[in-house]
């Protein structure tokens, strides 16, 4: 794992739910995410095959839900069998 990754101040998760099928949350030790049905709104930008796809899954996807509590470790990358999650630089507002 890239050291720069170390500091939850600089990174967080971030996942493409075009492709998520919704798994291993459990991953995270630290909370970060949860599992829920997208909403139609969130699924509105999905090309053909992620709308096919999100439907066979029950539209079940992974959300980012407590970006504080990220220590940027990388588990959720390294778990994640669609590779939907990365972890990006993290601007915080001033």
């Amino acid at each position: 794992m890239n050291e720069e990754c170390r500091d939850a101040k600089i990174m967080q998760p971030q996942i493409h739910l075009g492709k998520c099928e919704g798994e291993r949350a459990e991953v995270c030790p630290y909370h970060v995410f949860e599992i829920r049905k997208a909403t139609e709104t969130e699924r509105a930008d999905f090309n053909l095959k992620e709308r096919i796809k999100s439907f066979v899954h029950g539209h079940k996807k992974g959300f980012v839900i407590k970006p504080d509590q990220c220590h940027s470790c990388g588990y959720c990358v390294e778990a994640c069998p669609e590779k939907a999650i990365k972890l990006v630089r993290y601007l915080q507002e001033d």
